[in-house]
């Protein structure tokens, strides 16, 4: 009987002892990782962290505390790497009286930067619940309801936060998007006249509000909003040039608004660069997909912000006369080539072949008296 006794007092030892091995282990991997969180190496921290974690999970006899603890510092290791994915995957699931305050910002943000409103909305509505002063999350819920054409609920959001501060720039700037969207112009105007006085001139402030200024027909206020905003954006801003020059022209500076016409029509027109290449390129897929006019319709845009391409005006012919069967028009640019390929001072061996066999094909179609 006592070396029962005996053996199974021995065997409670090795158990105890084993799990305190265990748990040491797991401690000190966790250590080694906030080690190199403190200097910021999340690389080397996640290996760890990652470590412990499997760890903690392959023995959950351990007390609950130590993986949760892991589990937090595994997803914040990951979301300070942009691993959105895997900090969500990592505490969605946990109960919500497990996340910290820190947590609970962290999964509704990577589903944010993932794209996600739905979930983010219903993660920041959850940590609402349990902090409803964290005033980025309201903005950004705020805003995320009149991203997703619910600004009533926007300013619901933003208003209910307002009851209690009215002086958070980033709510307020939510808030005032959200009335605007909601078409309710004069209380946006509030809001707006509310942050320029709290000192946030900043474009799209300035920018906003004049254009809200504009639709409750407070044009001196919006031309003394769009004018700094245009003055903002280093006169780069299409919007802001129009929006000021219409209401110089409403408020009979007529000389000033014609200005501000003329460089919106200047900013309006499309990089001839990039045009260039995006037209280029459509007509090449579309010939390569035997979709031929709307090929010649592409390469025919291309032409004009290129018009010295001489291959395009081939390429325009060619599949006019051998694939649309359009004689007439495939004549016209034949002739419209050998117009810009003759200008060529040196051609090469290619060019001079392009040329001579445009020029049988003008020839034929010449005798053959196209109408």
């Amino acid at each position: 009987m006592n070396r029962i006794i005996t053996m199974f007092a021995l065997a409670l030892l090795t158990v105890s002892a084993a799990k305190g091995e265990a748990l040491d282990s797991l401690q000190i991997l966790v250590q080694q990782g906030d080690s190199l969180m403190r200097q910021y190496n999340t690389y080397g921290a996640m290996r760890y962290y990652q470590q412990a974690y499997d760890m903690a999970m392959a023995r959950n006899s351990v007390d609950d505390r130590v993986p949760r603890q892991v589990r937090l510092k595994l997803a914040d290791c990951h979301y300070k790497r942009g691993s959105y994915r895997q900090t969500a995957e990592l505490l969605k699931n946990m109960p919500d009286d497990s996340l910290t305050h820190e947590a609970f910002r962290q999964v509704a943000y990577s589903y944010k930067y993932q794209g996600d409103t739905g979930a983010f909305v219903y993660w920041a509505e959850l940590l609402l619940e349990r902090y409803p002063m964290d005033g980025e999350v309201v903005a950004a819920l705020t805003q995320a309801y009149t991203s997703d054409d619910q600004p009533q609920k926007g300013v619901v959001c933003g208003m209910t936060y307002c009851q209690k501060d009215s002086t958070n720039i980033l709510v307020n700037r939510a808030l005032a998007d959200a009335w605007f969207v909601n078409r309710d112009f004069s209380a946006a105007a509030k809001c707006y006249e509310r942050l320029l006085e709290q000192g946030d001139s900043t474009f799209n402030t300035l920018y906003s509000a004049g254009m809200c200024y504009t639709k409750i027909d407070s044009l001196e206020r919006a031309y003394q909003c769009l004018k700094p905003a245009l003055w903002l954006s280093n006169m780069g801003h299409y919007g802001a040039a129009y929006r000021l020059g219409v209401v110089c022209i409403d408020t009979k500076r007529y000389d000033e608004g014609l200005g501000y016409l003329s460089l919106a029509l200047e900013l309006m027109k499309p990089d001839s660069v990039v045009m260039r290449a995006i037209t280029l390129s459509q007509g090449e897929g579309y010939y390569l997909t035997n979709r031929f006019s709307e090929a010649v319709n592409a390469w025919k845009q291309h032409i004009a912000y290129n018009p010295g391409s001489v291959a395009t005006y081939y390429n325009i012919a060619n599949t006019l006369a051998y694939l649309i069967k359009d004689e007439k028009q495939a004549s016209e640019y034949f002739q419209k080539f050998l117009e810009v390929a003759r200008q060529e001072p040196d051609p090469n061996f290619q060019l001079t072949e392009m040329i001579k066999r445009a020029e049988k094909v003008v020839k034929y179609y010449s005798n053959k008296k196209i109408p």
